[in-house]
């Protein structure tokens, strides 16, 4: 994933900018940019890896750097950025949040004349940043430029920027898979991932942008260079997973759905799983973004919410940063803190944002049996995730067979299982008993149940013809 922010303004903004783009460390952990512009210095940048240090550690030297009245920032989980441009439509910074999975392809369709080059990256890759520059500079303006990128992109990309007269130009993806929202003080404008970092800052909310619209900020003012097209596609892990609590994406706020989608979960439990909660001694959440879900679990279903293990976060924030998973797997253990009074001989019932791969929640439950757990239930507060996901790569997952419900499906059924992953998704079936049953048996679950995709939807409370559910269901 990654996130985005800046700040374009009638004095020098690159504390509130260091800030805002510190806000959205939780959105990745390889790489941090800056680009700032100052009417005497013109464009600078910064670029630093973070896979071994926070965002605001690495960058803590800023300010003896780089000044300016506009800037632009980036957490990345992909490709060094923001880059530095020079084209006939100026010298301009550019961010991106997002993935192109056709970069081959593109390069060989469109810039492959002779003299065109890129800087190679390790293994002669090519700086997705890079190839999105080169394609927008294909057209005479930033506008057709963007838009055409957008639409010879496979995947998906929302973008910032900085031109070198200080002005924003801010693009949501042709679907709004991602937002991007704007926000407003007296001196100029913010624009972000996440509205949150700048209402912090002291910006107050202008504006969402739609699908594919296009604006660009000054400090005077905001014009719209494109209007937004009628599809919409925003990822329902937006709320589910990967946004953060305090964050609201098309009004609706993260921290709330999955309230809601807890408290869903425990009223299908009655119905799938009769008598069942009422053996449950507490209702405790996967940390961190399983907990919310659990609380709207415990609080519909009567029985107690506790936290029967604590992870230790002053030195190891995030089990997933580095890049070995033998050693994520080790830290993530190493994280978990008992309260053996909570654990010892109870019946606990644990959600789960989702279950991806399975190997870190494996882990979890073996764990929690070692401090004398009599039974461990789990719930995901999403369906099984069946498909890797194209557009945003928030999974991780380099093939579709990483993912536990594949691989369930190819040992019950082999490929031919695939022809029936819709069963496989509703608990209510056959197919969907025995994905469930196999899960169990493999990750000493007492019982499993995934949340419904009509769930998600109805805790979201969006049309579902406005959300993606790719990963879920293969629909785009």
């Amino acid at each position: 994933m990654g996130g985005f922010f800046g700040i374009t303004s009638r004095k020098d903004c690159l504390a509130d900018v260091f800030f805002g783009v510190d806000y959205h460390s939780h959105l990745g952990t390889r790489r941090g940019g800056l680009a700032a512009y100052d009417p005497q210095i013109g464009l600078q940048r910064k670029i630093h890896n973070i896979e071994n240090a926070p965002f605001r550690t690495r960058f803590e030297r800023i300010f003896e750097e780089m000044k300016g009245v506009s800037a632009i920032g980036c957490i990345s989980d992909s490709d060094p950025q923001p880059l530095l441009a020079r084209s006939r439509l100026g010298t301009y910074a550019i961010c991106m949040v997002g993935v192109i999975n056709n970069a081959d392809e593109l390069i060989e369709r469109y810039l492959s004349q002779p003299g065109s080059y890129f800087d190679s990256m390790t293994g002669g890759r090519v700086n997705a940043i890079d190839l999105l520059s080169a394609l927008i500079n294909q057209k005479d303006s930033f506008v057709e430029g963007i838009r055409f990128a957008n639409e010879q992109i496979d995947g998906t990309a929302s973008i910032l920027i900085l031109q070198d007269d200080g002005s924003i130009i801010a693009a949501r993806d042709r679907v709004g898979r991602l937002p991007v929202l704007v926000g407003k003080n007296e001196d100029g404008y913010a624009v972000a991932f996440e509205s949150f970092a700048y209402q912090k800052l002291g910006y107050e909310d202008v504006k969402e942008l739609g699908p594919g619209e296009i604006v660009r900020l000054h400090p005077d003012g905001m014009e719209q260079l494109a209007a937004p097209g009628k599809k919409k596609r925003i990822c329902s892990f937006l709320w589910s997973y990967y946004g953060y609590p305090t964050s609201t994406y098309e009004g609706v706020n993260v921290e709330a759905m999955r309230y809601r989608n807890g408290a869903i979960m425990a009223l299908n439990d009655r119905v799938s799983h009769p008598g069942e909660i009422e053996t449950i001694d507490y209702v405790g959440g996967v940390p961190d973004s399983g907990t919310p879900h659990a609380i709207g679990y415990a609080n519909q279903s009567g029985r107690h919410f506790a936290r029967a293990f604590i992870k230790y976060t002053p030195t190891w924030s995030r089990s997933f940063m580095p890049a070995n998973q033998t050693a994520r797997n080790r830290i993530a253990k190493m994280k978990q803190i008992p309260v053996h009074e909570l654990i010892k001989d109870k019946n606990l019932l644990f959600v789960d944002d989702s279950i991806v791969r399975g190997t870190q929640l494996k882990e979890t439950v073996d764990f929690l049996y070692e401090n004398g757990a009599k039974a461990v239930h789990m719930r995901s507060a999403c369906p099984p995730i069946m498909y890797a996901c194209k557009y945003l790569n928030f999974s991780r997952s380099n093939s579709e067979m990483d993912l536990i419900a594949r691989r369930v499906i190819m040992e019950l059924e082999g490929e031919e299982g695939f022809e029936h992953l819709e069963e496989y998704s509703d608990g209510a079936t056959q197919r969907g008993q025995n994905l469930r049953r196999a899960i169990c048996n493999n990750f000493h679950f007492s019982s499993l149940e995934f949340q419904s995709l009509e769930g998600v939807v109805q805790a979201i409370g969006l049309p579902e013809c406005e959300l993606c559910t790719y990963c879920w269901n293969g629909k785009e």
